[in-house]
């Protein structure tokens, strides 16, 4: 049994106005045939297939076109695990049409899911997969009255651990045998991984203390998606396998990789196959005078950049840096002064990229205004804003 891992594709993001279809579609095309070279037999996505839960239609048309192509493959197994981006109805509402092109579609977890899914080959069950998708907080934590926030959060860690020890139950119970590796999915973060800018909080205002250990002890292999930078995590076989391609420039100095899984009985040997680079993302440190420098230097007109510029005149940096990448015919994304007072030498200089901040810097930006002094009531507003956005975002 080979195994390809891969998740947080989210198609049809929106990067900063700009349109990543050109970058995902090249990915699918690269997916395919490798599939077809290694000779895969299951293709896991855990989670984040959209960017949101509206997709614009060019992405949608991606993904369909791309399991039309995948059912007509070597690949006889395709499971699909909802993230956290993606929207139930959206991902839902094909299944019956995919489940006949033996493309498994899980989207929460309900009891009415079957997540214990069966591979065979060769007529010979070879493995099984416990397909968990991305857990909201319905679906494993009863809210009860007068509980603390820590005891909601334990609820919620407990909710999860309850629900991959019944799927696990009833792998082994379909296993008989101890010769057959389950492997699990999750779309979640673990304690110990690694995270970036670019990945939405999953459990707005609750800390998941999720150890990877509680995953390694029971199955033969984890993949996980959610966070976009390929890792392991405690142990060799509990990994995630990250985004294809970067969605922050905080991500543009790591490989894209996915991971291939082949087992001799119930031993997993990982290879992590790079994923070739469509479009780079360039961050750019320094002054202006570096700056103008490195713009003359960049070799790839197709990559995106950011600048990041520490100067004694701000707007004459601006200005001066963006007239120089337009005159290269260069795609600059964002210009973000260094706002120390030391660079700027002005206390009035107060302003500040849109592009730089998130809903939670702006909300914290105006009780800064109203200069809330009470810190209990502060962190009480802040976790119950954080609430309403992960409510908003994961609708």
């Amino acid at each position: 049994m080979k195994i390809l891992h891969t998740s947080d594709w989210h198609l049809g993001q929106s990067f900063m106005g700009k349109s990543r279809e050109e970058e995902h579609q090249a990915f699918l095309t690269w997916l395919l045939e490798l599939i077809e070279k290694e000779e895969i037999s299951v293709l896991i996505v855990a989670g984040d297939i959209f960017d949101t839960g509206t997709p614009p239609n060019y992405a949608l048309e991606l993904y369909y076109n791309f399991l039309t192509k995948l059912s007509h493959s070597s690949c006889e197994n395709i499971i699909i695990t909802a993230g956290n981006h993606d929207s139930i109805a959206t991902l839902k509402a094909p299944k019956q049409l995919l489940k006949a092109l033996n493309i498994h579609l899980i989207t929460s977890g309900d009891a009415d899911e079957e997540e214990v899914i069966l591979i065979y080959e060769q007529e010979r069950l070879s493995g099984i997969v416990c397909a968990v998708p991305f857990l909201r907080d319905y679906v494993v934590r009863k809210s009860l009255d007068a509980q603390s926030m820590s005891e909601k959060e334990n609820a919620l860690t407990q909710g999860i651990k309850e629900h991959y020890n019944c799927v696990y139950k009833e792998a082994l119970a379909v296993a008989k045998t101890n010769d057959v590796p389950i492997i699990a999915t999750g779309h979640l973060t673990t304690v110990g991984a690694k995270t970036s800018e670019s990945e939405r909080e999953i459990y707005i205002g609750t800390t998941l203390d999720l150890d990877s250990n509680f995953l390694r002890e029971k199955f033969d292999y984890v993949a996980l998606g959610h966070l976009h930078s390929n890792q392991k995590v405690g142990s060799d076989h509990v990994r995630y396998s990250g985004s294809p391609i970067p969605l922050s420039f905080s991500e543009a100095s790591s490989e894209k990789k996915v991971n291939i899984i082949t087992f001799s009985g119930k031993t997993p040997s990982v290879r992590e196959v790079n994923i070739p680079l469509y479009r780079p993302l360039l961050v750019l440190c320094g002054n202006t005078s570096t700056i103008l420098e490195e713009l003359n230097a960049v070799k790839d007109k197709e990559s995106w950049i950011e600048v990041h510029v520490n100067d004694e005149n701000p707007f004459y940096a601006n200005q001066v840096i963006r007239e120089k990448a337009e005159e290269l015919g260069l795609t600059l994304l964002a210009v973000k002064i260094d706002k120390s007072e030391q660079a700027l030498h002005r206390e009035d200089f107060k302003v500040i990229s849109l592009d730089e901040l998130t809903p939670l810097d702006l909300f914290e930006k105006r009780l800064e205004k109203d200069e809330l002094q009470d810190e209990a009531l502060r962190n009480e507003l802040i976790k119950n804003f954080k609430n309403i956005v992960a409510e908003v975002q994961n609708a």
